[in-house]
């Protein structure tokens, strides 16, 4: 590994750590020449399939695509981004258990739609209107009803849906 301050060749590893959720090592590196330190870290690569798009377009899975439209869903809302990091991880773990060349979008978006309703209703609901695309207000009622629906289920998991105040909870 090459240093990234002086460019000498020649650096070596002080430190490794398996990062909390197992899937990447961070290794801690001096230079020989310099004596700098620098993290560097690794990860195991997979061909992620390719996404069929609903024209019929193939293209290469996006991560930043992903995290976008995930993170547009939950603009302005109480979601941490450890939350958002968690989500984008579980599509691309669902992505890979996969086992299959091409993926159509919209598996990608009801995996996105799960993650969101977990997460938040709001964000859900928002995410929704889009990737379904609703064309009038009778439609977000439809989904706001199915959504309420299943509350029993999400009770507890996130802030009410439309400003509802919900009893706690007994001990």
């Amino acid at each position: 590994m090459h240093c990234p301050f002086c460019h000498h060749e020649d650096t070596r590893v002080i430190d490794s750590r398996v990062t909390e959720d197992g899937s990447t090592i961070r290794r801690r590196r001096e230079c020989e020449k310099c004596n700098e330190r620098f993290n560097t870290f690794e990860t195991v690569e997979i061909k992620l399939p390719a996404i069929v798009k609903s024209d019929g377009r193939r293209e290469a899975f996006d991560e930043r695509k992903l995290r976008i439209g995930i993170e547009r869903a939950l603009q302005k809302r109480p979601v941490a981004s450890d939350a958002i990091d968690t989500v984008v991880r579980e599509i691309v773990r669902q992505l890979r258990s996969v086992n299959e060349r091409e993926v159509f979008s919209r598996l990608i978006g009801e995996w996105v739609m799960d993650e969101l309703k977990r997460l938040d209703q709001v964000a859900y609901v928002r995410f929704a209107s889009v990737y379904r695309r609703f064309e009038d207000v009778q439609a977000f009622r439809e989904e706001i009803e199915k959504l309420e629906r299943d509350l029993p289920e999400l009770e507890g998991l996130q802030l009410p849906l439309l400003g509802e105040v919900r009893p706690a909870k007994k001990a």
